[in-house]
């Protein structure tokens, strides 16, 4: 048992031994890395999300990014074993869903990658959800700093030595449990998932790493939409429009088969939103 309770989450203690052995074997998240490649339809996703915003022309635009990561959210409040992390070798249960996305503050090649993160509470409604995460591009754009982004100037001012000091009492912290929830809540490297448009840069088949700081413990890259040759419903070859969607999930807070299954939901809801969110028309901010 650790000495010390998270702020961000409680010890899982019903694990099999075989679990509970796992993240004293494999030590780092990049070690226990599993890599899980995916394609989405986005016909009906695409033709929705046109509706929604036809529907509200006043509101800000609703993307196909957008119907991702509030698929994602929902996914990992029902899927909670898929909202875990591991730090000082041990299993632990998050206690928030939150989702981390990074955005460039314009498209030139100097121009810096920012990211951000978001809490969402169960039942938050879609709409709701375009509105905050516009906004929080917006302020982006607008070059508004956040609170990590204010810490990590003020880090950077140290000489190297004393940077890479300070990193590793934070990680050694982190490991004992004694990051104070001051540096975790607005951390964009602790949350329950990352995600990354890298298709609204142009990139594609993209399989991200997993970061040794913090503890996020999934990430997800989508790529660039467009033609692919799939399986039909008459189980015969044809061309759609989709996505690809690369997953990086860290084995030791669940198996793959758990893991894929919950990745599963997110796919359901992304490709046929109608069947969930029902007539785009009519949804409305919770």
């Amino acid at each position: 048992m650790p000495l010390f309770g998270r702020s961000d989450g409680d010890l899982v203690k019903d694990l099999p031994p075989v679990r509970r052995m796992i993240p004293y074997l494999m030590r780092s998240r990049t070690g226990a890395v599993v890599f899980h490649d995916t394609v989405y339809e986005i016909g009906r996703a695409r033709a929705w999300v046109e509706a929604f915003n036809a529907a509200r022309p006043e509101r800000p635009k609703a993307t196909l990014f957008h119907l991702l990561i509030w698929a994602a959210a929902r996914a990992l409040h029902a899927r909670p074993g898929l909202n875990r992390f591991v730090s000082g070798s041990r299993v632990y249960q998050r206690r928030e869903v939150s989702i981390s996305f990074a955005a460039k503050r314009g498209f030139s090649d100097d121009e810096p990658i920012v990211t951000r993160k978001h809490g969402f509470a169960e039942g938050v409604s879609f709409a709701d959800t375009v509105e905050r995460l516009t906004s929080g591009v917006r302020d982006v754009r607008a070059g508004k700093q956040d609170r990590a982004d204010k810490e990590m100037k003020l880090a950077l001012i140290l000489p190297g030595f004393l940077l890479s000091l300070a990193v590793r009492l934070l990680i050694w912290l982190d490991h004992v449990n004694l990051l104070p929830v001051s540096m975790i809540r607005p951390d964009p490297m602790f949350a329950s998932l990352f995600l990354a448009n890298l298709g609204s840069v142009g990139l594609d088949r993209v399989s991200h790493h997993l970061y040794d700081y913090g503890n996020v413990s999934l990430f997800g890259a989508m790529g660039t939409s467009g033609p692919r040759v799939v399986v039909g419903e008459d189980e015969q070859p044809a061309v759609r429009d989709t996505v690809e969607i690369r997953w990086s999930f860290d084995e030791r807070i669940n198996d793959g088969f758990y893991c894929a299954a919950s990745l599963g939901l997110v796919k359901e809801v992304f490709e046929d939103p109608e069947r969930i969110l029902g007539d785009p028309a009519a949804v409305t901010p919770s």
